[in-house]
């Protein structure tokens, strides 16, 4: 993809309104003219493919063009992607049905796929009067919806609806872990942990966050209002989190009033080994995002991403030597 396309893409996606804020943004907190600004994130993004939200999250104003390209932008994210994980194996992770399917083991929870029949749908429904459905295909906590029978549920009619209207996935209802409720009990919040399949066969863990819901909604995805920080490699947060939506960073919850710094995610060890495990399923797909809950019973699986994403785990404000992790990233695919 041409730095051009990429920049045009950027701004099409993004909006003109959101980088004069993201601008702002960095001058109020760098103290630097925009004057100089405006050129050096025009620069970075038609010129070196940074888009304008990353210039801000990757501190660009308070280093220079050699630290700057330690960073790991779209363009050299989708080439490694491309690398790394087979195109033909991408609906295994990209329908849910297709993944429930596979992970089956990982999931540790009832669900039923609606493609079964009716019967299949009901004899689930018997046993769960509060559910979620899902759209096979949806990202971002969209097509997801939570489901409350009523005692006089006409469930044949609800299945005819929830199928016309793409929902072709019912599960169980997660109840996490209290500890992690804590965080914020209006969603199930998730760690997200990447791992690469090396050019040798082991399997590595790149890095790791947690995510937390904004508690205004169910869901803890970044894109519906959630916001993130790194975990080191103990399940610790040292760091603020931060909320692309607001384009701010959090200390405490801003709805719960959490403290969010020094907590520790109850069994962090298992989740990382639950991985470690998945990470072998699907031997072409060696680059996987893995969404975990964590339960009073142990880790469970919520999704895997084929595309896991490159730019929050390079947030300055998790990383004082003012560096990206490309270098990480290379030196693990050849380890």
């Amino acid at each position: 993809m041409s730095s051009l396309r990429t920049f045009w893409m950027r701004l099409k996606n993004g909006s003109i309104k959101r980088m004069i804020h993201n601008v702002n943004l960095v001058h109020k907190e760098s103290g630097k003219s925009r004057l100089l600004l405006y050129p050096d994130v025009l620069y970075w993004m038609l010129g070196k493919g940074y888009g304008y939200l990353e210039y801000y999250t990757y501190g660009f104003a308070y280093i220079g063009k050699g630290k700057r390209l330690t960073f790991m932008n779209m363009n050299e994210h989708l080439a490694m992607t491309r690398k790394l994980n087979n195109r033909d194996y991408y609906d295994v992770f990209d329908d849910k049905c297709q993944f429930y399917r596979t992970f089956r083991d990982f999931l540790k929870r009832d669900y039923v796929d609606l493609h079964d029949g009716p019967e299949a749908f009901e004899a689930f429904c018997q046993k769960h009067p509060v559910f979620f459905v899902k759209q096979p295909v949806s990202y971002g906590g969209m097509g997801v919806k939570k489901i409350k029978l009523s005692p006089e549920e006409d469930l044949k009619a609800l299945f005819m609806s929830l199928t016309e209207n793409g929902f072709y996935l019912a599960e169980e209802v997660i109840v996490q872990d209290e500890k992690m409720a804590s965080l914020n009990p209006a969603s199930v919040n998730t760690i997200r942990i990447v791992t690469i399949v090396s050019d040798t066969g082991k399997v590595h863990v790149v890095y790791a966050l947690l995510r937390v819901g904004s508690g205004k909604n169910d869901v803890d995805n970044v894109s519906s209002g959630g916001m993130y920080t790194l975990l080191s490699e103990e399940g610790e947060t040292s760091y603020p989190f931060f909320c692309d939506k607001d384009v701010a960073y959090y200390e405490k919850h801003p709805v719960t009033g959490q403290d969010l710094l020094h907590f520790h995610v109850p069994q962090y060890d298992e989740a990382v080994k639950m991985c470690e495990e998945a990470a072998r399923v699907v031997p072409q797909m060696r680059y996987i995002g893995w969404d975990i809950a964590i339960t009073k019973n142990g880790p469970v699986m919520v999704e895997g991403n084929n595309l896991p994403g490159y730019d929050m785990c390079q947030n300055h404000r998790f990383h004082e030597d003012g560096c990206g992790l490309k270098e990480r990233f290379r030196q693990i695919i050849e380890d």
